[in-house]
């Protein structure tokens, strides 16, 4: 009982601590990954505060499925098969070569270590973690294409990671490496993951379909990662790219396959989980400080600092010359280049690791070569790279030529799509006009609520065109058009809107109040229909969709209650 209370409390405790944090971090300025590591760090020396380690099967199977599925479920899937060969040159190339990279230079400079259990550090701190990309990221305003690489590739890059490292540890302690064995147990395990991902998508997006209640769909969308990771790991498959496939194609579908009150009620609740998770890893990641130095207490300070600085050295390097032969040299050479110097700088310095790294790297076998060393060495990395790349990644990028225009062009089309929308609201209104006349009153009011929202989007694309400020630009334009609540109708106006003719009189009972709901829904389903084509066609990104689409499912909420 005493340890089930301690356990009680400890966990508690790290939820407050989170909160207080994240809410300190966002008065200051900080983000908050940064802000929660340095507090982790900093708790890790004090006396007497309970022993916080990280259980690797807890982050591996709990923790990850939760967050990757949610950033799934809101990544792009138009812009992930727009960009997917840089993708899947990130994801897959850059991860595998960054392994073999660092492996040679620690093989090299730390005596006894081996190519193979070298190349074992090298799969753990090659793979820029899901959680930190999107979690600093969100906090500044990246180029567009630079958020959608930086997402596919922390949502994939895990399975060319893990199937690595289970290679080069199966080397060190057999003896033996197969290279067409390694490179065939990564296509099974990566393409096993993406079917396995895809039919358990299909099957909750069945489910999905048939439920009606918001809380049943918040338990079905809760327990969704779990249903696809464990029978991907059963059958010996990746569940974390099975996790993400069915992320990307239920966020996808999400328009039509969950109700508007769903979509309200399964956001929140999915928001509040993913923000709560998140801050608890970066939390418990700079907790481990003490332990992790104290394992590496009676190693030479030079031979560990040497290894510890070539290693981050390298990953940043190899990652630059990536990104830039990849997306310069052969883009030009193939006369297929689509990113711009600006991009591929801010994509080679947006390489922050996480929670990943730390939880592969405690799965080494306690007997493996220098592993005490191999721990502080991923540990520096995660530190350096969320420190140092993520305190200077908004600095970069506010300064980098092109993002301010790129700013500029997203705001003027959000705003037209809200014009868009509106004027399929129009056009369906006409034509309800035309089907059904004797609703003058009703139409009027509803034609003046979408007049005052296109007045809006006007405004705010003139405004976008005009003048930008250079630190908040486009992060107010182009997001007007808020929420509108049902106008109240007098009981006086629904007697005088009654027709007298006899062959109204079925539509006569419904009352004006009734036929503005059912008018107002018809619009609403109108709007998001204009807003998911331009979605789909690629003219409407994913994040202002998301936004767009909030709104319209808050309004027919505010239809639907009255």
């Amino acid at each position: 009982m005493d340890g089930m209370i301690g356990l009680v409390a400890a966990v508690v405790g790290l939820v407050i601590v989170t909160a207080l944090v994240r809410a300190a971090a966002r008065r200051t300025g900080v983000p908050d990954p940064i802000a929660l590591l340095l507090v982790g760090v900093a708790l890790s020396y004090v006396p007497g505060l309970p022993d916080y380690r990280i259980d690797p099967d807890l982050v591996l199977v709990v923790i990850l499925p939760v967050l990757l599925y949610g950033a799934g479920f809101a990544a792009s899937l138009p812009a992930f098969r727009i960009h997917l060969r840089p993708i899947l040159l990130l994801a897959v190339g850059l991860t595998l070569v960054s392994t073999l990279a660092v492996g040679a230079v620690a093989a090299a400079l730390v005596p006894g270590l081996g190519f193979a259990a070298a190349c074992a550090l090298g799969a753990v701190v090659a793979p820029p973690d899901a959680v930190a990309a999107t979690a600093v990221a969100r906090t500044i305003r990246l180029p567009r294409r630079v958020v959608a690489l930086l997402e596919g590739e922390s949502l994939f890059n895990d399975a060319a990671a893990l199937t690595a490292l289970t290679v080069a540890v199966a080397a060190v302690t057999s003896g033996a490496l197969s290279f067409p064995a390694a490179a065939g147990r990564f296509l099974l395990v990566a393409l096993g993951g993406v079917a396995v991902g895809g039919v358990v998508g299909l099957a909750v997006g069945w489910v999905r379909r048939r439920v009606l209640h918001p809380y049943t769909d918040v338990v079905v969308f809760l327990v969704t990662p779990f249903v696809v990771y464990l029978p991907a790991e059963e059958l010996g498959v990746s569940g974390l790219v099975a996790v993400v496939v069915a992320g990307l194609y239920l966020g996808h579908r999400s328009t039509t396959i969950m109700e508007p009150g769903a979509r309200v009620v399964t956001g929140a609740v999915g928001t509040a989980t993913t923000w709560l998770l998140e801050g608890m890893v970066f939390l418990l990641v700079g907790l481990q400080l003490r332990a992790v130095v104290a394992g590496i207490s009676g190693m030479a300070f030079v031979a560990v600092a040497g290894a510890t600085v070539a290693v981050v050295v390298t990953l940043v390097v190899v990652r630059f010359a990536w990104v830039v032969l990849t997306e310069q040299v052969l883009g030009t050479a193939l006369r297929r280049r689509h990113a711009s110097w600006t991009e591929s700088l801010l994509t080679s310095w947006a390489g922050m690791r996480g929670a990943v790294s730390l939880a592969a790297v405690l799965t080494l076998p306690i007997a493996f070569p220098q592993r005490d060393l191999i721990v502080f060495v991923t540990f520096v990395v995660i530190l350096v790279t969320l420190l140092g790349q993520g305190l200077t990644l908004p600095l970069l990028a506010r300064r980098m030529p092109g993002t301010h225009h790129e700013d500029v062009e997203e705001a003027k089309e959000e705003a037209r799509a809200r014009r868009l929308a509106a004027d399929a609201a129009l056009e369906c209104l006409e034509e309800i006009e035309r089907e059904d006349p004797g609703r003058e009153k009703v139409v009027e009011q509803l034609r003046r609520r979408v007049n005052n929202r296109m007045d809006a989007a006007s405004e705010a694309l003139e405004a976008a065109s005009d003048a930008f400020d250079a630190e908040g630009g486009a992060e107010g334009a182009g997001r007007g058009g808020a929420v509108e609540s049902v106008p109240a109708v007098s009981e006086e106006e629904d007697h005088e809107s009654e027709p007298t003719a006899a062959r109204d009189r079925d539509r006569d009972r419904e009352g004006t109040r009734e036929t503005y709901r059912r008018y107002g829904q018809a619009m609403l389903v109108a709007e998001r229909t204009r807003l998911l084509a331009l979605r789909d066609s690629g003219t409407l990104g994913e994040e202002a969709f998301v936004r767009l689409q909030h709104e319209l499912d808050l309004e027919q909420a505010a239809l639907t209650v009255r």
